[in-house]
């Protein structure tokens, strides 16, 4: 029920789609068959939902620690991508960015003092290990596709598609995590899971809805800044959000506020600050480049 979760709420996208005009003077035709995109969307699905599957299987072995610790190596995954799949280019301020967010996460992830499943055996561990470890290079690997798509299929610079992107891949994994979650029997034990839920089933049910939603939000977050700007930018973006848990943690629920938190969070907001300064400085050489380049075709009055 974890991986289903995590797509089934993709039918409240349809009304940002159909409500929020889309600009189409922006449009390149594609060369490409009229099968592809539907064939990528699908294929994109289907990984998706095995990610997905992944994710629940490490959780479920695994402490919160252990777990967070082993998410925050999916940046260094998405580095490598980047650059063999997306061109990405690096520079020292980028490679600092990564390096700095990820031992954040790291930091972070060794805080928590949560325990993890007792009486837990060493090959579920392992399987817990290996399957957290799988899912976070395959999410990488599925940033740096869909960043491909938007650049060498899609070509529109319309927000309709971060939607599209969204919702087809979310079908095709809620139709494959539904298929899963039947044939694994799993849904014999829904109604037990509801029955023992301390808060009702009302408040069972509303849990779950609540959490589809806020997957889908988080999920066109993720995609959109893919197709603004980049995988990894995304994910920069993702692993420095990390760092920001603490301080919701201890506005809302009162957590307390140690040394290892603050020293994260300084961190994060460090690496962040790098890829953003190097985002200006590429913005600024690409600016006085268009401007040479204005000069030299039509003189100073361009």
């Amino acid at each position: 029920m974890a991986t289903l979760v995590q797509t089934i709420g993709f039918p409240i996208l349809l009304i940002p789609l159909f409500v929020i005009p889309s600009s189409q003077q922006h449009f390149s035709a594609s060369t490409s068959s009229p099968l592809t995109l539907p064939i990528i969307y699908f294929v994109l699905g289907v990984v998706i939902a095995g990610d997905n599957m992944l994710y629940s299987i490490g959780l479920l072995y695994l402490s919160a620690s252990t777990y967070s610790l082993i998410c925050a190596t999916q940046l260094g995954f998405n580095a490598i991508y980047s650059f063999f799949i997306n061109s990405q280019k690096f520079t020292a301020l980028i490679l600092n960015s990564v390096v700095i967010l990820s031992l954040s996460a790291s930091l972070l992830a060794v805080n928590d003092d949560s325990g993890g499943p007792s009486g837990l055996s060493k090959g579920k561990y392992v399987l817990g290990f290996l399957s957290t470890l799988g899912a976070s290079a395959l999410y990488s690997l599925l940033l740096s596709l869909m960043q491909l798509t938007f650049e060498k299929v899609v070509k529109r610079e319309t927000f309709s598609v971060v939607l599209e992107m969204q919702i087809y891949t979310s079908l095709v994994a809620t139709c494959v995590s539904t298929v899963g979650l039947f044939a694994s029997g799993e849904w014999r034990t829904l109604q037990g899971e509801m029955d023992v839920f301390g808060a009702g089933r009302v408040s069972y049910v509303m849990t779950l809805v609540w959490t589809a939603v806020a997957w889908q939000v988080c999920s066109v977050g993720v995609v959109g800044l893919i197709f603004v700007v980049s995988s990894l930018f995304s994910n920069v973006i993702s692993t420095a959000s990390l760092a920001l848990t603490p301080i919701a943690a201890v506005i809302v629920f009162h957590d307390k506020m140690n040394g290892v938190k603050v020293i994260s969070l300084l961190m994060a907001l460090w690496g962040f600050a790098s890829y953003i300064y190097q985002n200006y400085l590429d913005d600024l050489k690409a600016k006085k480049t268009q401007g040479e380049t204005c000069n030299t075709r039509n003189g100073p009055s361009c």
